[in-house]
């Protein structure tokens, strides 16, 4: 191609040449300089007791990890862990769908640091889809202050299709979380329905969210969350919704009177807030350490602790036999073939269950 100011009446202009492709990759980079070095047990074990959050985030997706050989590894953790554990209060959120549980964890988060100190966990469990098995994973985008002060710790995980609104290690995460100094842990259930209380199951105070207009007092005749939790809040009690929430509060306070007294002899308060404009924040803490001295004198705490782990020993048992039926390469085969039969109507699903289930006894002997 011919460049006129390449001529010599042009003088001093000179075209350079053009410069070829160039790699997408950088060729100075090493390879698998970034590679991340495998912690062992030992090494989790001193970064959690150091308060490292980073380790603790790792230490935490070990344990929710189904890998076999990650569960060895995070059961090693967890139980050198455990001595460790067990010195901080546990409060459990719940609440339904849209009830402003994310947006009050943040305020709550931020007055308990502020007033009490010490060290916030939040473990926010947000609901996987049945269809695609993901989550959004995005609780944490609504604790804008909390997400950013020093000494608290945030971690959403997938509840995985467990029930009771809880995530299927949230237990074993908790005495993680505990042993790396957090002497105060939150849990955010999915919004939960009228059943699902496992929460209940592995906290010291159980916080029931609420919202004006979702309840009478037919609520006291139903059993289920209302009878679980050591106190309700309704939350949204700002502008012109002051009259209808205060209305609900005498309501829920109703429904309370038909349950029977619970274990602990303590009387389920219900109070009003607003999460978004942070009022009542403080009589809400009130209540709550108020029911943690309650229980501590009288001794029900000790109690309540003691028969979560009962609990929990049996939903580990349960846990391990499922994962290890479905595990077991015999059972695999033969679940395709149970699977298609009663796709076709050549038996029952009872029936097929229980020959699989027969089939899995005579394995064992």
């Amino acid at each position: 191609m011919e460049h006129p100011e390449n001529s010599a009446e042009f003088e001093g202009l000179t075209v350079n040449s053009g410069v070829g492709p160039v790699s997408i990759v950088n060729p100075y980079l090493k390879r698998g300089r970034f590679a991340r070095r495998q912690l062992t047990a030992g090494d989790y074990v001193e970064g959690i007791l150091r308060g490292d959050v980073s380790v603790l985030g790792q230490a935490v997706t070990l344990v929710e990890s189904t890998n076999p050989a990650h569960q060895v590894i995070a059961q090693e953790v967890i139980e050198k862990c455990l001595p460790y554990s067990g010195k901080s209060i546990r409060v459990g959120i719940s609440g339904v769908p849209g009830a402003g549980k994310s947006t009050s964890i943040d305020e709550f988060g931020i007055h308990v640091l502020k007033e009490h100190g010490g060290r916030l966990a939040v473990l926010a469990i947000d609901p996987s889809s049945e269809r695609t098995k993901g989550s959004i994973l995005g609780d944490k985008t609504r604790m804008e202050k909390l997400s950013v002060h020093p000494d608290s710790f945030i971690r959403p995980s997938p509840s995985a299709g467990s029930l009771g609104g809880v995530a299927r290690k949230t237990r074993e995460t908790i005495i993680l979380c505990e042993a790396a100094g957090f002497d105060k842990i939150f849990v955010e259930t999915v919004g939960v329905g009228q059943s699902e209380t496992a929460c209940h199951s592995m906290v010291d105070f159980f916080l029931l969210i609420q919202l004006a207009g979702t309840g009478d007092e037919l609520q006291g005749i139903k059993r289920g969350i209302m009878e679980m939790a050591d106190g309700i809040v309704i939350n949204k009690c700002d502008g012109n919704n002051v009259d209808k929430c205060k209305l609900a509060a005498t309501q829920f306070r109703n429904a309370l009177q038909l349950f029977p007294k619970p274990e602990s002899n303590w009387e389920p308060k219900v109070l009003t807030y607003s999460g978004f404009y942070a009022i009542g924040i403080k009589e809400i803490w009130d209540m709550i350490y108020e029911y943690i001295d309650f229980v501590k004198k009288n001794g029900y705490f000790e109690f309540r602790r003691a028969e979560q782990s009962k609990y929990w020993m049996y939903e580990s048992i349960n846990e391990q036999l499922r994962n290890n039926f479905y595990q077991n390469p015999t059972i695999a085969d033969l679940l395709k073939a149970a699977e298609k039969s009663v796709l076709d109507g050549q038996r029952s699903s009872f029936v097929a269950a229980k020959q699989l289930l027969d089939s899995y006894f005579a394995l064992l002997h």
